[in-house]
Parts: C-alpha cells; sequence; structure tokens
C-alpha cells in the first residue's frame, strides 16, 4: 500500500503537492478546561435522503467523527444542486475545518470548492468524484470498475443458472451520468459483457449499448421504470426479455416493477435476471424472494472508518494513507484516492453474508 505524507511546515500546515496545495486546518479550535484539546467541525456533504444507503453513510460518518472528537455539522441535499452548493457555501463560510463531500453533480460544485481552497480548507471527496477542479485533496471510494465486473459477472451466472438456452435477449441500465461512478460501474459490467455481445451469446435487442443511451438521471426508480416500460412495448411484444444491467438496487426495483405489470414472474413467464447494487433491505428481501438476482454489498460503514481515518491524519498533519494515485483523474488532478472492495451477493450468501457483518439482523431479513 503506497502512502503520501502532509507535510506540516513551520509557518502553517499545508497538504502535499499531490493534494492540490492546500493547506489543512489546525487539529484544534482552542483549548478546554484542565487543558483537554477541543477539535473542530467537520463539514458533510450528502446527496440525498432517498436511498437507504445515502442515509447510512451520513449517520456512520457523523458517528464515527463524533467518536474522535469532532463535532459535525451534516446536511442533505435532497437531490438538488443548488441546495448542495448552497450548503457548502454555508460550510465555508462558517469555517468548517474539512469538508467531505458527496455530490450530486460531480462538477456542479467547482465554485463553492474554489471557495473553500482559498479559506485553506481541506475536502475529501466521499464515494463520488468531484470532478473539473483542483480544490479536492484526497477520494474514498469502493472500487468501481470491480463493481461493474461483479454486476456483469453476476448477470452472466444468472442467465446460465436460468437453465434456459442463449442467445440470451438483455438489455442495459446505467447509472447518473452526472455521478462520475456511473460509467466505471457500466464500463466494468461492459468488460465482462461486450465480449459475449460480440460473439452473440448476449443480444441487446433494443440495440441501445452506448453509455449516454442508457444513463438513469438521478439514479431515480421512476425513471428506471418508465425506460424499461418503453423497451418492453417497442423491442419486446413478440420475445422475452431474459436479463437485465441493472447498477442500483432503486434502479433495480423500478425495472421489477415495470417486468411484473407486463406479466413476468407469473404465469409461467420467468422473472429476468436482475442485477443491484447497495444491498439496499428491500432489494435484499426481494433477493431471498426470487425477483431480483443480485446486489453487490458494500459496507457503508468501513468507509466511513476509513474516511473519518483520513480526516484526522490530513488534520494532524500525519501520513494520509491511499492504495490508488493513477486511476482517479478528475479532469485537472490526478485524486489521490483510498479503495475499499465489494462483495457481490445473490439468493446462495445474501443473507448470511449480512448477518456476519452485522449489516442487518435476522428480524429484519425475516
Amino acid at each position: 500500500m503506497r502512502k503520501m505524507v502532509a507535510v506540516a511546515a513551520a509557518a502553517a500546515l499545508a497538504l502535499s503537492v499531490t493534494a492540490c496545495g492546500q493547506a489543512a486546518a489546525p487539529s484544534a479550535s482552542g483549548s478546554a478546561s484542565g487543558g483537554a484539546v477541543e477539535k473542530g467541525t467537520i463539514g458533510i456533504a450528502m446527496p440525498t435522503k432517498t436511498s437507504e444507503r445515502w442515509i447510512k453513510d451520513g449517520e456512520y460518518l457523523k458517528k464515527t467523527l463524533e467518536e474522535a472528537g469532532y463535532t459535525v455539522n451534516l446536511q442533505y441535499a435532497n437531490d438538488e444542486i443548488p441546495t448542495q452548493v448552497t450548503q457548502v457555501n454555508d460550510m465555508v463560510t462558517k469555517g468548517n475545518q474539512l469538508l467531505v463531500v458527496a455530490a450530486i453533480d460531480g462538477v456542479a460544485l467547482k465554485g463553492a470548492l474554489s471557495e473553500a481552497k482559498d479559506a485553506k480548507i481541506p475536502v475529501i471527496a466521499y464515494d463520488r468524484l468531484l470532478r473539473e477542479t483542483d480544490a479536492v485533496s484526497y477520494y474514498t471510494t469502493f472500487d468501481n470498475f470491480k463493481v461493474g465486473v461483479q454486476q456483469g459477472t453476476s448477470l452472466l451466472d444468472g442467465l446460465t443458472a436460468s437453465g434456459a438456452k442463449s442467445p440470451w435477449n438483455v438489455e442495459l441500465f446505467a447509472g447518473s451520468a452526472d455521478d462520475n461512478n456511473a460509467k466505471f460501474f457500466f464500463d466494468g459490467a461492459m468488460s465482462v459483457l461486450q465480449p459475449k455481445i460480440d460473439d452473440g451469446t448476449l443480444k441487446i435487442v433494443s440495440s441501445e449499448t452506448e453509455f449516454n443511451k442508457v444513463t438513469t438521471l438521478r439514479w431515480d426508480a421512476g425513471v428506471a421504470k418508465k425506460r424499461m416500460e418503453t423497451l418492453l412495448t417497442k423491442s419486446y411484444s413478440d420475445k422475452d426479455l431474459a436479463g437485465v444491467l441493472a447498477p442500483y438496487d432503486g434502479i433495480s426495483r423500478g425495472i421489477i416493477a415495470a417486468l411484473k405489470a407486463s406479466g413476468y414472474g407469473q404465469g409461467g413467464k420467468a422473472m429476468p435476471i436482475v442485477t443491484g447494487q447497495d444491498a439496499e433491505l428491500e432489494s435484499v428481501k426481494m433477493i431471498l424472494s426470487g425477483e431480483q438476482y443480485s446486489t453487490i454489498f458494500k459496507d457503508t460503514r468501513e468507509l466511513a472508518k476509513t474516511t473519518a481515518a483520513m480526516v484526522e491524519e490530513v488534520l494532524s498533519g500525519k501520513t494520509v494513507t491511499v492504495n490508488d494515485e493513477k486511476t482517479y483523474d478528475n479532469g485537472v488532478m490526478v485524486v489521490p484516492t483510498m479503495l475499499l472492495q465489494p462483495v457481490s451477493l445473490d439468493k446462495s450468501n445474501v443473507k448470511q453474508t449480512l448477518l456476519d457483518a452485522g449489516y442487518y439482523t435476522a428480524d429484519q431479513l425475516g
């Protein structure tokens, strides 16, 4: 594992060159009675509460940082870009010591982040890369290309296990185009699926295979449902769909709702193999019931711990731990990154894996 050092200069603490040259705020805002050090305020900007995983991310990160002695300013933007811009600007104005930002749109925060840089406030991009800016110090996320590889592999595994003979009719969905992760997920999946499309094992009946043709704005289940309905009407009036590449559980549920409304999963008409991501409780239950085939488990508690440790390292001038300094080019700079590993789950391992991890309880899973 490679490391990168944030060096404390005599006059002022500053991050290393690869961390944009931003100055790190001091690790203490003052002294309490008895000489104890009071830690500062960490601003956390989360995109939305409409997704279970972002609620958990915010809760875990807030809890972890508070246990480390920081005050936490946690804000959710309800998937509204202007709201998130205002929230980040407010964090800068109020002098939050460091910002952790999970962006709605990876580019839209450029102006607010520039203000943070001018104010010598370090910024950590959380799970979604902040793009087209040099005002980002580090990035914490999961191996997003690997997530896509796991989704593509799972789709093929499910199709094979279904007993239906190839060629299989499949449709492709991607995440929101303004989220940098969406392209990594899609490219990872297509690294597995494209050879099977080329040799005829998979048939994309709609012919919609380009990323910009299959994206789902804001990762919205309703948007995915509507597109699936359109695909079924236009391309599957006289043939059956065998599988769907879906990048996120919310999108998966929208797709499955459209499929069920069209008669799949009943009357002898098999439910297509549908992938997912984030191990959301509703989708886990759908995997156990056989409606959704798989999901990708990304333990957000571990991401929160990793990010909190990075906050501590940055603000104390210690060595900042990263394991990827090549992959995540945001258009202006390569952002030093700490990658965590995802886990592919299907009916064979989903319940035990999540129970063993303590992510859900037996009562929750039923």
